[in-house]
C-alpha cells in the first residue's frame, strides 16, 4: 500500500512532524518553518475542523513538503484526505474497514499497531508500512524489536510515534525496521498559538541534525565511494623488474 518512492522519501526524511492545527492561516508559515529547519515530512492530525483546509493550503503553497494525514478513523476520512492531496494516511489503530477502503482507492495508508496480533492482521490485509503506536508507553524500542522479529522476513517497516523525542529518536532510527519516526515536540501547540515560527525552525533543525547523525547521507551521483577489491600478491615467477608490484602482465 506504500509505493517504493514514497517509502524512500519517508526514509530519507527520517522524521515526521506531527501537528494539530486550529487555524488554517498557520498552515503555510508552519510548513515553511519546518522546511527551513530541515524537516520535510508532516502528519496533520484530523483532530480539528481546520485540518483538511490546512492540508490543501500546504499542498498548494509548500508542495515540497511531504504532507500526510493522521487520526484517520473512518473510510470517509480516508477519502477526504486523499482528495485533499494527502501523500499518505495513518491511524492510531487497525480498522479493517479503513484499510480495505484505502487499498481499493490506492491511498497509501499505515494502520496503527502495538501487538503481534495487530501486526499479523495488518500483514494479512496487505500492509507493510505500520504505525507503531504508542511507541514508548507500550515498551519502546526493545518491545518493538521483540514483536517485529517474527515478521522481519515479510518486509514490514514501522513508523514509531508516541513518546518519541529528541532524547530517544536516534536509537529508533538506527534500527533497520524503522522507516521514520514521528513526534509533536517540534511543533508545540503553544508555539503555534504564539506563531513563534523561529522556535519551530530551531526545534526542526534539532530533529534534522539527529536524523543526519543516525543516517549519514549517501554520496551524490558521480561521487560514489570507489569499490574496493582484495589485494592479491603475485606469484614469485610473476614478479617484474621493479619489485613485487612492478611489471605488467
Amino acid at each position: 500500500m506504500f509505493p517504493d518512492p514514497l517509502r524512500q522519501r519517508l526514509r530519507d526524511a527520517g522524521f515526521v512532524a506531527v501537528l494539530i492545527l486550529e487555524d488554517p492561516d498557520d498552515a503555510v508559515p508552519l510548513a515553511r518553518a519546518l522546511m527551513d529547519g530541515g524537516v520535510s515530512a508532516m502528519e496533520l492530525t484530523l483532530r480539528t475542523p481546520s485540518a483538511i483546509e490546512s492540508l490543501k493550503r500546504i499542498r498548494r503553497d509548500v508542495p515540497q513538503m511531504l504532507a500526510g494525514v493522521g487520526t484517520i478513523l473512518t473510510p470517509g476520512q480516508a477519502t477526504e484526505a486523499s482528495q485533499a492531496g494527502a501523500a499518505f494516511g495513518v491511524s492510531p489503530g487497525l480498522n479493517p474497514n479503513v484499510v480495505r477502503h484505502a487499498d481499493r482507492s490506492g491511498f497509501p495508508f499505515a494502520p496503527g499497531v502495538c501487538t503481534p496480533t495487530d501486526i499479523e492482521l495488518a500483514v494479512e490485509a496487505g500492509c507493510r508500512m505500520l504505525k507503531f503506536f504508542p511507541a514508548e508507553p507500550i515498551g519502546g524500542l526493545a518491545y518493538l524489536r521483540s514483536v517485529a522479529a517474527p515478521f522481519a522476513h515479510l518486509g514490514v517497516e514501522f513508523l514509531p510515534l508516541g513518546g518519541v523525542d529528541a532524547d530517544n529518536m536516534e536509537s529508533y532510527l538506527l534500527d533497520p525496521s524503522v522507516t521514520a519516526v514521528g513526534g509533536s515536540w517540534v511543533t508545540p501547540r503553544s508555539r503555534i498559538r504564539e506563531r513563534d515560527w523561529k522556535a519551530v525552525t530551531t526545534l526542526a533543525a534539532q530533529a534534522a541534525t539527529i536524523v543526519a547523525r543516525a543516517r549519514p547521507a549517501a554520496p551524490p551521483p558521480g561521487h560514489a565511494t570507489p569499490e574496493r577489491h582484495p589485494v592479491t600478491q603475485p606469484a614469485a615467477n610473476e614478479t617484474g623488474s621493479n619489485g613485487p608490484n612492478g611489471g605488467t602482465r
